[in-house]
Order: structure tokens, then C-alpha cells, then sequence
């Protein structure tokens, strides 16, 4: 099992408006091109299903994950339920970091293919770190890594 975690700082100073904003995956497609695609079922307001396609090296990722929504800790708790990982499940948290806020990102894979691991996983991890970057860079018009020269690099390039 392969964990991530990426951490940036964004200059909004509302936590709430962070969170509100991080939550609306379905716009996640226009805003960075590895995804292709997030179709949203909402159950309630706390809690929905979400279908997503992302471009991963020669083809396509697919998975259905829950997805929970816990407004007042500021945090959204996923996991897979259907799709191409042999397991995925993490979180994205949201808080206040001096005059802005803070938007931690962390999560566990496997793909459940022993043999491939030492070439996928290392490549899994660079792409997601570097795309969930990208869309938290893109929500807010700017971020700022926090702690990863190596993304902080990525995101500086895309720019």
C-alpha cells in the first residue's frame, strides 16, 4: 500500500469557502487535463457518490468512490467502492494557516499488482501529488506548496 500526502497554502482567508470550493469535483475536468472525467450522484449533503477518469500513463484510471462530507470539521472522507485500485481510500482537510488557509491532501493505494508495483506506484505517486497541485492551484488562482521542492517545482512549470 502506497500512501500520499501533499499540503498547500492558499491565500483565501475563509477555511469555509475553501471547503466549499475543494468539494466540487464534477469541475475538477476544466481545471487540470489529467482528469477527464467526475460525474457527481448526490445522496445527501453530507455524503455522495462520484464516478472519475483520469489519464494515467497509457491509459485510462476509473473508479467510483464514496464520498463524505464533514462541513463543520472541514474535511471530505473518500473511498473506493468500485474501480481499478485494488484499494483507495484518503482525505482532503481544510484549516487556517496564518492569513490564509491550509488544504491537506492524503491518501493510501494499492493496485493490487505486486510484480508492477515498483514501476506504478512511484509514477501513481508523483501524478497525484502533482495533479491535486494543479486543481488546488487552479481553484484559488494561486498556491503555494508546503514541505515537497519536487511539486512545488511541477506546479511552478505548469504555470
Amino acid at each position: 500500500m502506497r500512501s500520499v500526502h501533499v499540503a498547500l497554502a492558499v491565500r483565501e482567508t475563509d477555511p469555509g469557502a475553501v471547503f466549499d470550493r475543494v468539494r466540487r469535483f464534477a469541475a475538477y475536468p476544466e481545471l487540470v487535463p489529467v482528469v477527464r472525467a467526475v460525474t457527481v450522484h448526490e445522496v445527501s449533503a453530507e455524503e455522495e457518490t462520484s464516478d472519475w477518469e483520469v489519464y494515467f500513463r497509457n491509459g485510462i484510471l476509473s473508479w467510483t468512490e464514496e464520498d463524505r462530507f464533514d462541513r463543520d470539521e472541514l474535511s471530505i472522507v473518500f473511498s473506493q467502492l468500485d474501480g481499478d485500485f485494488e484499494s483507495f481510500t484518503g482525505s482532503w482537510r481544510v484549516s487556517r494557516l496564518g492569513s490564509g488557509c491550509r488544504v491537506d491532501f492524503d491518501a493510501e493505494f494499492d493496485f493490487g499488482i505486486p510484480s508492477l508495483a515498483g514501476i506504478l506506484d512511484p509514477v501513481a505517486v508523483r501524478v497525484f501529488k502533482e495533479t491535486i497541485a494543479r486543481i488546488v492551484d487552479s481553484l484559488f488562482g494561486g498556491a503555494a506548496v508546503i514541505d515537497d521542492e519536487a511539486v512545488a517545482d511541477a506546479l511552478a512549470v505548469s504555470r
